[in-house]
């Protein structure tokens, strides 16, 4: 038996509709924020992801999938959204078209990491991609739309974690102090941090293995090092998230994976005790240089991305359901050939109408199509036999009422419509009487 690759897994039927409704809630959101869906390769030129030498994230150096095609060029799987996204910004030259470009993409990404639940190897990212405004109005809004999201899905107690990176004349500065102080405890730094020293201090304060060391809790704390222009930038984020009631918490040691953030980075939590201490869902931040790196104009930019799986282990946790059960309007009952091929031919007139509509395939007698009948959660099945085909009648029960009728063959699909809509208004009527 051939089995899917390791750190990869199947969406069945009954965890589709799940996906498709998280799917439409986040173009919803993105729709009502006024962002546009951009879709990209999953593979890119190495390049895209791989363009600092200095760049330590485990992203980059553990984690991508890189292999050379049969042109000898060297190909990444993408491993996160923002890079393609931007990619695709500068080589469309959608900044000549729009002064602030406003994107959002869902898709499959790849990452070589330990699989875990709600971790995988192959994983579906939803981001959202701000271009063209270094205003930090547009950090809060980023940052509103993802809090927005979260709670569209019914999850409560979010929190929002946010810190700044600063400028690049602040994280120089800051830089320094870092190496300084991380250099009377090299002794104490994991492999992966006594690397990053030398290449990159700032990802130090992103270790997970060093974190709860007393050494590592008194590190020097950038907001020691801002410029006057990278606090006001910040504060300016606090006022906006403050003006729209988006609960915040100022997070020092927060850094960020990536090392092209600049100024504002944020987390977004939910408190779900299934996810423990690993309950970030969503995060993102600015990134002014990106643009220029990937070769395009200095256009700044400020991003954030969830995983999906994520976001659907977290509904599932707080036992929200995201889809209704499967059904169908009408399922058909035919018994013998003729009525088999008449019931055919009314279903399809019922389908194009946009009624879900099945039926038996497999010849089995009445009790069996009266359960499949069941199985599907039809509204209403209709039952067509020699002698209702010689009449042109066909007998149909309302599987909520339990009431049967005998109609023309030929009306089932308005017959069944006007009970829908009927049903519906109804529903409406109680809705307003109980308000």
């Amino acid at each position: 038996m051939i089995s899917k690759p390791k750190g990869t897994y199947d969406v069945l039927p009954e965890e589709v509709k799940s996906w498709t409704k998280l799917e439409s809630t986040i173009r919803k959101i993105c729709q009502i924020f006024n962002y546009r869906e951009i879709r990209t390769p999953i593979f890119e030129a190495s390049q895209t992801f791989h363009r600092d030498a200095n760049d330590t994230s485990d992203m980059v150096t553990k984690e991508t999938y890189d292999f050379k095609d049969r042109s000898d060029r060297l190909i990444t799987l993408r491993p996160e959204g923002t890079a393609g996204t931007v990619r695709a910004y500068i080589e469309n030259k959608l900044y000549a078209q729009n002064p602030i470009e406003k994107l959002f993409y869902m898709g499959p990404m790849f990452r070589y990491e330990r699989p875990q639940k709600g971790r995988t190897r192959q994983f579906s990212q939803f981001g959202v991609e701000a271009l063209g405004s270094n205003s930090p109005t547009i950090d809060a809004e980023v940052i509103a739309l993802g809090a927005t999201l979260i709670k569209a899905l019914g999850l409560t107690n979010v929190k929002v974690k946010l810190n700044t990176l600063g400028d690049q004349e602040s994280r120089q500065a800051y830089k320094k102090v870092l190496v300084e102080y991380f250099k009377n405890h090299t002794d104490e730094l994991c492999s992966d941090c006594l690397n990053r020293l030398e290449k990159n201090p700032l990802r130090i304060l992103d270790c997970k293995v060093d974190r709860d060391k007393e050494f590592f809790k008194n590190a020097p704390k950038i907001n020691e090092y801002l410029t006057e222009g990278s606090k006001e930038h910040f504060n300016q984020v606090l006022t906006s998230l403050k003006d729209m009631n988006i609960a915040y918490e100022v997070d020092p040691s927060l850094v960020r994976g990536l090392d092209y953030y600049s100024h504002t980075v944020f987390e977004l939590e939910v408190d779900i005790p299934e996810f423990g201490a690993q309950n970030v869902i969503g995060a993102g931040g600015r990134y002014d240089a990106l643009v220029k790196d990937l070769g395009g104009p200095e256009i700044p930019g400020v991003g954030m991305a969830f995983g999906m799986e994520r976001l659907l282990l977290a509904c599932e946790y707080a036992g929200k359901k995201l889809a209704t059960p499967d059904f169908v309007h009408v399922y058909f009952i035919a018994l013998g050939e003729a009525a088999k091929q008449a019931a055919l031919r009314e279903m399809q007139v019922c389908r194009l109408g946009g009624l879900y509509c099945d039926m038996d395939h497999l010849g089995r007698g009445l009790k069996a199509q009266f359960k499949a009948a069941d199985t599907n959660r039809a509204m209403f099945t209709c039952i067509l036999g020699d002698n209702e085909l010689k009449e042109n009648k066909i007998n149909i029960k309302d599987n909520t009422t339990d009431v049967q009728e005998t109609i023309s063959l030929f009306e089932i699909y308005p017959y069944v419509l006007n009970k829908i809509n009927n049903n519906s208004a109804c529903a409406k009527c109680k809705e307003k009487e109980v308000k």
